[in-house]
């Protein structure tokens, strides 16, 4: 399958948001109910916002591990690893996670074989213009 780390950490992401909304949800309605400015203060409010931030920021990685792959470019070692530093510390500190999820695209990456020096320039919309 083409380009599945991508939609796999896509996947990841959308399901911990939906989580996040269906188990966080009263602690997030309180939150925006209290027009969300300075509304964090306490470890449940800070938890569900860091919870829910997460979803998204791995979304947004996604999106340039997409492009890279659709270039046909290799992803660098170093999102291998640092996806793979990711989960082994989650999966430490919370083994009743979903940091499990991550370890498959780590392992994907860095057991692929490298396509040599990546060029950024073959990435539509990224290098010099």
């Amino acid at each position: 399958m083409k380009h599945w780390i991508s939609r796999w950490l896509a996947g990841v992401a959308f399901l911990h948001t939906v989580f996040a909304v269906v188990v966080m949800g009263p602690v997030m309605l309180t939150m925006l109910r209290s027009g969300l400015l300075n509304t964090a203060r306490g470890m449940t409010e800070a938890a569900t916002t860091w919870f829910f931030l997460f979803g998204l920021l791995l979304a947004l990685f996604a999106i340039p591990v997409h492009a890279l792959e659709k270039a046909g470019t290799a992803l660098p070692k170093s999102i291998g690893w640092g996806l793979l530093g990711m989960a082994a510390l989650g999966v430490v500190l919370m083994p009743d996670s979903g940091f499990w999820l991550v370890f498959p695209p780590a392992f994907a990456i860095l057991l692929r074989k490298s396509a040599g020096p990546m060029d950024a320039g073959k990435v539509r919309g990224v290098g010099a213009a």
